[in-house]
């Protein structure tokens, strides 16, 4: 079940990562309810993810704070 919201987690961030205010807004939303070994698998992806959208990096400290 966890993998389910983490891989949900992942494609609203894909959704709305036209949008950094959005972006980040839902980023806090899904820290809050992933798991602490969660939260480092997203951050792995987000550092990936953010390579290819480099607008988005700001939201890299908010998942740095988080772990």
């Amino acid at each position: 079940m966890p993998r389910m919201i983490y891989d949900y987690t992942k494609s609203v961030l894909e959704k709305v990562s036209f949008d950094l205010d959005l972006f980040m807004k839902e980023l806090k939303k899904a820290i809050k309810k992933l798991l602490p070994y969660e939260v480092e698998h997203l951050r792995n992806w987000l550092v990936y993810f953010t390579a290819q959208h480099p607008q988005l990096r700001p939201s890299l400290e908010l998942v740095t704070e988080a772990a």
